[in-house]
């Protein structure tokens, strides 16, 4: 089974007109350079050394020792080229004072000699030279105070930036008196303080974050370029990188959080309580009526009209309740109900969908063992194919179209709904809007049918005339798929949330070729010599073949991660050793 799993040369689809009347935005083009993957994944054993590579180009550009690097990556949330940027635009003096850091020229000349003594101010005791300890502001006191000041805050979580004693006194003190003197009394304590510190190039950074992967594997991911990104662990977990949740594109964020509280929690069950039940005036428990006559009785024992919901008597005539009487219409309570019930018409509407398509990928998702043994049985033939890698190719084109196609249906609710973006669009604004966005829907889940029909036919059975039209079929198929998705996500970003002037939602670009799998980040030894030189310039090739664990094979690792042009984000191209890619007419993979 090596020969439809091999690795096939790319083409650059850019430069040749797809076959179905779909053309290439970036027809024009030229070939470029192969991008390694920008997102990275950070182990334990690698998590120091891509700290140490932070702290060395700090070191070297601003000729300061480990600690005052790190105290003020730590301030500027490891971003490096703020630092820099910082230092360019106000100067070293005001850089420094910001962070707390203050380097100490004098700091030897002003120590104290072991004959002398010194007068703590925090115990107004008297100590040997040999007995206190001065830090770079200048300030000296007694190490048992120290000591306790530092056990104090790290145990209070503030180890990363503990200030001095000293009233007023903005400067961190030096890690390394801090660990001397607390090792001293607490070695335990001690070994928090550096975990702390090395954790804090995660804990504190905004492109790096820990894999919400449960049980934890221990990784950490970093991202170059863009937070707003789908990534995936090298433990197989595909998540966002920004709320840490699964992949939800093209939901934004905070699309996502509320549309999954809202499926979680029951206030669709409250809406249906509200259009088919009436509260108990005397315990407002919820009463649904289970007869005709408009006079019921709660369990509680209280009689009310179920018209008004007015409490009245247990004696009622065939025209009268005793004492009571309500003939008024009442407008807003009419409106009320009417309203809960076409907001759960509406939910149930884009749920239904949801969940539907959500159930196809689960589903589909066991295609790979089927499609596994088909192949195997073609092999077993007598016959001229050998290339198989369309199969492959269209089952991990659908599973994407499918995740994309089934998460714009929450997308559609909140876009053109009344929760997020009222007074954003005027009515006739919002219904041209969702028409032009429910047209690419549908054309897209139309064609998302008509593969998974293809993908799914028993073509093992079948000779060999019928399998190439079928191969045709699923690659021509990939290829709409594809530019519809594209299209799908272009019309997002600039048509629906590109125009918004009172809130700002981001989503992850389109990913042709699926979400991109990170490598482990590893520091060559020509990083050490060259300043500007990023650790992640060292390309890592994963191996080809299934990934049982995620729905795309491994190879994707090295594949572009911008996949869709846009207003916010530029098409970039890439080339290597992958499978064949979807995005090519037939003729060009009949000739590969």
């Amino acid at each position: 089974m090596e020969d439809w799993m091999s690795c096939e040369e790319d083409y650059d689809s850019s430069d040749r007109e797809s076959p179905d009347g779909f053309e290439n935005e970036d027809s024009d083009s030229h070939w470029m350079p192969f991008k390694g993957p920008s997102s990275k994944v950070i182990t334990k054993e690698s998590l120091l050394a891509a700290q140490k590579e932070d702290l060395r180009r700090v070191m070297e550009v601003l000729s300061l020792q480990e600690h005052h690097a790190r105290t003020l990556l730590i301030h500027y949330r490891w971003d490096v080229e703020k630092v820099l940027a910082i230092l360019v635009e106000k100067g070293r003096a005001l850089l420094f004072a910001e962070a707390g850091v203050t380097v100490g020229e004098n700091k030897d000349s002003d120590m104290p000699g072991s004959s002398s003594t010194v007068l703590c101010n925090v115990c107004i005791e008297e100590f040997p030279g040999n007995e206190v300890t001065s830090m770079d502001c200048g300030h000296c006191f007694c190490n048992n105070c120290w000591t306790e000041h530092f056990i104090v805050k790290i145990n209070e979580g503030q180890s990363k930036r503990i200030r001095c004693m000293a009233h007023k006194c903005f400067a961190i003190c030096d890690e390394t008196v801090i660990r001397n003197l607390v090792s001293k009394r607490h070695p335990d304590l001690a070994e928090k303080f550096d975990r702390f510190l090395l954790e804090s190039y995660i804990e504190d950074n905004k492109m790096v974050k820990w894999c919400p992967s449960v049980p934890h594997c221990g990784n950490a991911i970093r991202v170059e370029d863009d937070e707003f990104c789908e990534v995936e662990c090298s433990c197989s977990l595909q998540f966002c990188f920004n709320c840490l949740s699964e992949a939800h594109s093209p939901c934004s964020c905070l699309m996502w959080e509320l549309w999954t509280k809202k499926c979680r929690d029951e206030s669709e069950t409250v809406n249906w309580i509200t259009v088919n039940t009436k509260p108990c005036p005397k315990c407002h428990k919820p009463v649904e009526k289970n007869g005709g006559c408009n006079l019921v009785s709660c369990i509680c024992g209280q009689a009310f009209c179920w018209l008004c919901g007015g409490g009245t008597g247990r004696d009622h005539t065939w025209s009268s309740i005793a004492g009571h009487s309500c003939g008024r219409y009442k407008e807003d309570r009419e409106k009320k109900a009417e309203r809960a019930k076409r907001d759960l018409y509406r939910y149930m509407h884009y749920h239904n969908r949801y969940k539907a398509h959500t159930d196809s990928f689960k589903q589909e998702s066991r295609l790979r063992e089927t499609i596994r043994e088909k192949i195997s049985n073609l092999e077993a033939r007598d016959s001229r194919l050998r290339d198989f890698s369309w199969v492959t190719n269209g089952l991990y084109r659908l599973f994407r179209s499918r995740r994309a196609l089934s998460f714009s249906y929450p997308f559609a609710f909140y876009m053109f709904g009344d929760e997020l973006f009222k007074d954003e669009m005027t009515k006739e604004e919002r219904e041209i809007k969702q028409h032009l966005f429910e047209d690419q829907q549908q054309q897209l889940e139309a064609n998302v049918e008509k593969l998974s029909k293809y993908i799914e036919e028993p073509f093992d059975e079948y000779e060999e005339k019928k399998i190439m039209d079928i191969r045709m079929q699923v690659i021509n198929i990939s290829v709409i798929t594809d530019t519809l998705c594209k299209k799908m996500y272009e019309c997002i970003e600039n048509d629906l949330l590109g125009p918004l002037q009172f809130s700002v939602h981001n989503i992850a670009p389109y990913q042709s070729k699926g979400i991109e799998k990170a490598v482990e980040l590893t520091i060559g030894r020509s990083s050490k010599t060259n300043v500007n030189q990023h650790p992640e310039s060292d390309n890592q090739t994963n191996g080809r073949g299934w990934n049982t664990e995620s729905d795309q094979p491994s190879a994707s690792g090295t594949s572009d991660e911008s996949g869709c042009p846009s207003r916010k984000r530029a098409r970039k191209g890439s080339f290597g050793c992958s499978l064949i890619d979807l995005n090519l007419p037939a003729e060009a993979i009949d000739r590969n």
